[in-house]
């Protein structure tokens, strides 16, 4: 097609407007003639801002390895330093291409209108929000004949043998069908998405269980079983997390009586260790000046590092200040002997760096005066600096930190269910519940879950306040960051051993999943840590964890993970970005596999460990001891790799296994990586789905399993 005739062509289109051909075929042309930014000069130019730390003219041994790292980096983050200009001819090309199919889409838009307005996105939302407000939802005999319905017609879906054509066949129509509805809004439409990816990935489990173990030699069934294993528990945290996460309550703020003589008194806890003064000033202060009766109001500190200087500060500014002669589990202790020595009956606790704001009693208050059984009221976790992942990646305050999905969607879906977490600051709490529930729970180091656990077991009831009323400070290094995370995931497994939610008495069946996919959440460490090796156990051992031909698990995994990435996308897209929770899991799963195994076998061992807070990063450096057990999990994936290299120098048999075995790794390995705080300490590249295949006349389960055989190809 000629020039003149692709331009009349895109203007009967409406694609261009006759005013844009002459530009559009200069724009065109210039690519023949014109290089932005002449290239390698350019090249030459930015190289130091793509790679600032490898000097090409003095090329070392490390450029290697740190070239490929960065460009993985550059290629998954692309921060704007490492983004170079370009030339204006590239720029008006991309101008006209952004109208081109700005244009394409207003069409598209029209002839939907036009043919399909019966399938619109707003008439859609209107039907979903009838069928969630009709009242017949209210007949509990009704809800449990639908549910009954749906199961076994999810049963069906997911039970129910397919060859390879028609296993793609329905995983195209179910994708459309969740495309198209992924673009209506409204509840009823995010839970049909959670819906179709649940059934698409219990179909894939399924398979998995009945279809793709090798019980050949005792390793092969030793190993398949243990990545099994790994993916159930992936596929129960993903069901639990739906659950725990399927609708946002949304609490509005109540109000507080217009009379000010009937707000009830509070005790404000600050309790502290050894934070510098600099960093409990503003807090205090600000504490100090929130929207209360001042003769209502008491804020006191409680030191357990017994400092002069502190005490000095606190009766400065007219601040109680509380220390105890027997130090006894730390931040809980240090709260349970502030309840003996203060009377009001209300407590707001927060962190010695949480700076909360003139409005947050305001704001937290109300509900405590209009129902008497309700205990607790927690408010989210807002941090005003960079945690290790944005400073590194310089992505702070352009997408969401690590907290943002936990405080922005979870507590969220928590108070749905009467199940929000006590999260240790920010919150206020009643007083003759608190006492009642025996005070701050000290039998583990995150006291503050196992408190909000007591309370919940003794029928009173909690709410979470979706409105930022405090911020704080992030964790300055990797390091501290990472310890932090220890001491969470080695409380949670504490208490999953000790005072088990699922198993004690009082609580509700939701209260139960809400808290047993929290902890469950802090015991990822060894499935992870599975997904990262299994690919390299085949590579260097020739140990085959899924026995299946390449194209069925490509058949397979493809959907499970496609409908949960989309479902997770429409239900936490605005807290968490796709495929970063890979990256944090993958950074923390080493340091909590072993924490988390010994809470387990003996839960009493352990204890509280201070984060670290007002430090200073000076300067960028490279956390070697962080940064070790990913450098060596590299360093055998790229000697699995070279395995599967040399695998070429085999026999037909060996040779013939890992071709194939290769190719479904190469859809179907992940790489995760994190940099340290301050430096460039990073997670190693792993696999998050890996795969096996099958000899040329192996045996694998079947629904003859064990044993049945498989025909040769």
């Amino acid at each position: 097609m000629s020039r003149a005739r692709w331009a009349a062509w895109a203007v009967r289109c409406g694609l261009l407007h006759r005013a844009d051909r002459p530009a559009v075929g200069l724009a065109l042309l210039s690519l023949l003639f014109v290089t932005p930014d002449n290239g390698w000069e350019a090249w030459g130019r930015r190289q130091k801002g793509c790679f600032p730390h490898v000097d090409f003219s003095h090329p070392g041994p490390a450029d290697a390895l740190r070239i490929p790292l960065q460009l993985l980096w550059l290629a998954l983050v692309r921060p704007p330093s490492a983004r170079g200009g370009v030339s204006t001819a590239w720029r008006e090309l991309r101008r006209r291409a952004a109208r081109a199919r700005s244009a394409l889409r207003a069409h598209r838009a029209r002839l939907a209108a036009r043919h399909l307005a019966w399938l619109a996105p707003e008439r859609l939302n209107r039907a979903s929000a009838r069928v969630a407000g009709n009242a017949a939802w209210q007949s509990a005999a009704l809800r449990y004949a639908c549910g009954l319905v749906a199961m076994a017609l999810v049963a069906v879906c997911v039970t129910t043998p397919f060859d390879d054509a028609s296993q793609a066949l329905f995983f195209a129509a179910l994708l459309l069908i969740a495309l198209w509805v992924n673009r209506v809004p409204g509840q009823v439409c995010r839970l049909m998405l959670m819906v179709l990816s649940m059934v698409m990935s219990t179909r894939y489990i399924w398979w998995r269980a009945t279809s793709t173990i090798n019980d050949d030699t005792w390793l092969n069934l030793a190993f398949g079983l243990m990545l099994l294993a790994a993916e159930i528990f992936a596929w129960i945290v993903l069901s639990l997390g739906f659950f725990q996460s399927s609708w946002a309550l949304k609490r509005r703020v109540a109000p507080l009586p217009d009379d000010r003589a009937l707000w009830p008194a509070v005790d404000v806890f600050i309790p502290i260790y050894n934070e510098p003064l600099r960093v409990l000033r503003p807090t205090v202060m600000s504490a100090l000046e929130m929207d209360w009766p001042s003769d209502k109001l008491r804020v006191h500190i409680l030191d357990d590092g017994c400092r002069e200087e502190v005490r000095e500060f606190a009766a400065g500014i007219g601040a109680g200040y509380i220390t105890r002669p027997v130090h006894k589990h730390a931040k809980a202790g240090n709260i349970n002997h502030a309840l003996t020595v203060t009377s009001a009956g209300f407590i707001a606790v927060f962190d010695c760096d949480h700076i909360p704001t003139r409005s947050f009693l305001r704001s937290t208050m109300g509900g405590f005066l209009s129902d008497g059984k309700l205990a607790l009221v927690q408010t989210p976790h807002h941090f005003f600096s960079a945690d290790p992942f944005e400073r590194n990646l310089e992505t702070h305050g352009k997408m969401p930190n690590e907290g943002e999905l936990f405080y922005g969607r979870v507590q969220d879906g928590n108070d749905l269910w009467n199940a929000t977490f006590f999260c240790g600051s920010c919150a206020v709490l009643r007083r003759s519940h608190l006492v009642e529930a025996g005070g701050i729970a000290v039998d583990t180091v995150t006291e503050d879950a196992h408190t909000s656990l007591r309370l919940h077991r003794l029928g009173y009831r909690s709410a979470y306040i979706n409105v930022v009323q405090a911020a704080g400070l992030a964790t300055e290094s990797l390091s501290a960051h990472i310890g932090q995370r220890i001491r969470w995931a080695r409380g949670m497994a504490q208490i999953f051993r000790s005072d088990n939610p699922v198993l004690g008495k009082g609580l509700t069946l939701p209260q139960r999943f809400c808290y047993l996919n929290a902890m469950l959440h802090f015991l990822n460490g060894a499935p992870r840590l599975i997904f990262l090796t299994a690919p390299m156990v085949f590579l260097i051992f020739h140990v085959y964890t899924i026995y299946a031909q390449a194209l069925s698990i490509v058949l397979y995994v493809v959907p499970h993970m496609a409908f949960s990435v989309l479902a997770n996308s429409r239900l936490n897209g605005r807290f968490r970005r796709s495929f970063w929770g890979e990256v944090y899991e993958t950074v923390l799963a080493w340091y909590i596999v072993i924490p988390t195994t010994a809470a387990l076998l003996f839960p009493g061992l352990g204890t509280f460990n201070v984060t670290a807070k007002g430090g200073v990063m000076d300067e960028d450096f490279v956390d070697w001891r962080i940064a070790k057990p990913y450098l060596v999990l590299l360093g055998f994936n790229l000697l699995g790799i070279g395995f599967g290299a040399l695998a070429d120098g085999g026999g037909p048999a060996f040779r013939d296994g890992h071709r194939r075995h290769q190719h479904a790794l190469g859809g179907l390995q992940r790489h995760a990586a994190g940099r340290g705080a301050g430096g460039r300490a990073r997670a190693a590249p792993g696999a998050r789905r890996p795969s096996g295949t099958r000899q040329p006349a192996g045996r694998a389960a079947s629904p003859g399993w064990p044993g049945s055989p498989l025909p040769d190809a």
